[in-house]
């Protein structure tokens, strides 16, 4: 599955039941960081998680040239804002973001959102700088 390159955030939530309506929730720390700005209006696509193979999503780049390798979902000198989910054996912060691919943000603690920039991509992983 491809994802476009204007995507600001990644969250997981449930949709919930409300009267005459379906909410789905976005976390404070998505509007806190900035990834979204609260009364604006947003595109939003809906994935079944455990079913993402049967899933097709619309978006707005082009297939990659080699349909058989994945490419990374990031590039250098891209701008994002990570959640560090972990660390890795020397110290360093690991955050996940699409298809589970990791970027390393070294001086990053568990738990922090930091806005990192990418400064170098490997096929496997990354390496985010941390901005602010």
């Amino acid at each position: 599955m491809e994802i476009s390159d204007k995507l600001l955030c990644l969250f997981n939530a449930d949709v919930e039941a409300e009267a005459d309506r379906f909410v789905v929730e976005v976390p404070r720390r998505e509007v806190d960081t900035g990834a979204v700005e609260a009364d604006d209006t947003y595109r939003v696509a809906l994935i079944r998680t455990g079913d993402e193979e049967d899933t097709e999503v619309e978006t707005d780049t082009e297939p990659s040239t080699a349909p058989d390798e994945p490419q990374p979902p990031v590039e250098r000198g891209e701008i994002r804002y990570v959640e560090v989910e972990d660390l890795g054996k020397q110290g360093d912060g690991i955050a996940r973001v699409e298809r589970g691919y990791v970027i390393i943000v070294p001086g990053a603690e568990v738990g922090e959102r930091v806005k990192v920039e990418i400064t170098e991509v490997k096929s496997n992983f990354a390496v985010g700088e941390i901005l602010e």
